[in-house]
């Protein structure tokens, strides 16, 4: 039996849909564990390009048993239009559970959201606005959070609703005297014909994990956005709203993490982020402008354009130690050929001090000043390398400093998109 976990280490979008999809061959079930349709993965398998957001990769293999597991958040409408999206591309269904404990997102989650984020103005932390951290809220406060199991159970879902739904009227409406009044009975005849569509995926999903790992399958845990973003380790309060690094699988899935034989960190050659929060390597030039513009870093979900900078060892660095990953995927290398210099933050000056730790408040963070190395560049294609002793001597240059920096070993590097373009070093 295998059991392995991809995380991103980074602020997401690290590419991690690609490493899972070369993985997924040799798993016999597939995880996602946190987040909600406010996370993507681009996936490029049998010459489509599919863009995933709920649904695990594994859904691309008809062979495999996805899980949607108890730590994801579901919003049932959204749900239903991916797989249907998946469906027209050609990709046949295979097994998809959907754990019943996952909490579901309403109409309520969104209009909350939304303005919640109006009110902060310049200080919005930047979400979807697809109602995932309103929901989450909902599942730690408890009074307010209703799970995908609830929707069976037809007189106490009616019950719930009318009572949620009558405080979120008042909670919204203060916010925005204008907003509409919702209606309970309308969100609980929508729901119930959503639920009805996805019943026969809905089951314990943790007691089938544990049943597949006493028969020894093969287990793939794929994290979703990166560990930066995590809400108790990460850059907050500009974070997600789950636990997004891989101290979220356990709890995520109900797996603990000592089941786990490979931790894989998954990490792109430079730096992006999308929303609010600090990101001190960030490029307001055309070298920015020019990583951005090669790497097609626009969001998978949103289609924003990502902020760019060069590597950040101290924030990845942070990431892999939260993570625990035994070793690194490097992604999209092959943006950065055109440079003739590339450089990677060895450090951080906060106050007039070197540091290689990674601040715990926002404010330290917003103070730091980068600290480069700076490299050759290597200005040659190198997406038709195929092993690692055929990089120009810039590019290994980049790929040991990048390991040195990270204190991790680099076992798979990326140049292009195909599944072909990928060298195991």
């Amino acid at each position: 039996m295998a059991v392995t976990a991809v995380v991103g280490l980074q602020w997401g979008d690290e590419a991690k849909g690609k490493i899972v999809d070369l993985l997924t061959d040799k798993y016999e079930v597939v995880v996602r564990y946190l987040g909600g349709n406010n996370a993507g993965h681009t996936v490029m398998f049998g010459g489509n390009t599919y863009k995933l957001s709920l649904l695990p990769a594994g859904i691309l293999r008809s062979n495999v048993t996805s899980v949607i597991a108890n730590g994801v958040v579901i919003n049932p409408a959204a749900l239903l239009k991916e797989i249907q999206s998946v469906v027209d591309q050609g990709v046949e269904i295979g097994e998809l559970l959907i754990s019943d404990r996952a909490h579901v997102i309403f109409p309520y989650h969104l209009a909350e959201e939304a303005v919640l984020e109006q009110r902060r103005g310049d200080q919005a932390i930047g979400t979807t606005m697809r109602g995932i951290g309103t929901c989450y809220r909902d599942k730690i406060g408890r009074t307010h959070a209703i799970r995908v199991g609830d929707m069976y159970r037809p007189d106490y879902f009616r019950q719930r609703l009318e009572e949620v739904v009558e405080q979120k009227n008042v909670i919204i409406q203060a916010l925005d005297p204008s907003a509409e009044t919702l209606s309970a009975a309308t969100i609980y005849d929508d729901y119930c014909r959503l639920a009805e569509q996805i019943a026969h995926r809905v089951t314990d999903t943790t007691a089938y994990l544990h049943k597949a790992l006493k028969q020894d399958k093969n287990m793939l845990f794929e994290g979703a956005q990166g560990s930066l973003l995590d809400i108790d380790h990460g850059t907050f309060p500009f974070v997600t709203s789950s636990n997004s690094s891989g101290c979220g699988i356990h709890v995520g899935s109900g797996v603990p993490e000592r089941v786990i034989d490979q931790m894989i960190g998954v990490v792109k050659a430079y730096t992006t982020r999308v929303g609010g929060g600090p990101c001190p390597t960030e490029l307001h030039d055309q070298t920015g402008q020019h990583i951005r513009d090669e790497g097609h870093e626009y969001g998978t979900v949103t289609g924003r354009p990502r902020r760019c900078g060069w590597f950040d060892a101290v924030a990845t660095g942070y990431g892999a130690r939260v993570s625990g990953v035994d070793c690194i995927a490097v992604m999209l290398l092959d943006v950065l050929s055109k440079l003739d210099e590339v450089k990677i933050c060895e450090a951080y000056e906060i106050n007039g001090e070197r540091t290689t730790d990674f601040p715990s408040h926002i404010q330290d963070l917003e103070l730091a000043k980068p600290i480069y190395r700076t490299l050759p560049g290597w200005k040659q294609d190198i997406t038709g390398i195929r092993k690692l002793e055929d990089f120009p001597k810039e590019a290994r240059a980049y790929i040991d400093t990048v390991s040195e920096l990270v204190e991790r070993p680099v076992e798979i590097v990326s140049i292009g998109p195909d599944r072909e373009q990928t060298v195991f070093c």
